[in-house]
């Protein structure tokens, strides 16, 4: 088993940043990668960032892409999450989440942890 912990949402105005952290326990060595995903009420969950434990290669949503930055730390089990230039439209409940398999990465179903979730609120 996987346990993940996220850490870092709160409250912001539109234009500033946030980072969040997602702290991974557990069996950590069989998992190649790791994403992060939001919701928004009454919105399907959706794919953010991902990247790999090994490699380091990463993939961003278009929404995000030269906005939120995912890194990693292996030394430390973390993933974070830099966001700027924060939208209103960014107002979720961001996930993080850890899969084994090497194939796909922008997918709910491929992902085999989940962390609790942690609110992002931008004000306009």
């Amino acid at each position: 088993q996987v346990q993940l912990v996220e850490s870092g949402g709160g409250v912001v105005q539109a234009g500033g940043s946030l980072r969040l952290s997602c702290a991974a326990s557990g069996r950590t060595f069989s998992t190649s990668s790791m994403g992060w995903f939001r919701q928004a009420p009454g919105k399907e969950r959706e794919f953010v960032a991902a990247i790999s434990w090994r490699i380091g290669g990463t993939y961003t949503a278009d929404s995000v892409k030269g906005r939120f930055t995912i890194s990693r730390d292996n030394a430390k089990n973390t993933v974070y999450l830099q966001m700027n230039s924060l939208r209103p439209e960014d107002t979720a409940v961001y996930y993080c989440a850890a899969k084994q398999g090497v194939v796909g990465y922008d997918l709910r179903t491929v992902y085999d942890y989940w962390g609790q979730g942690t609110q992002v609120t931008v004000s306009s």
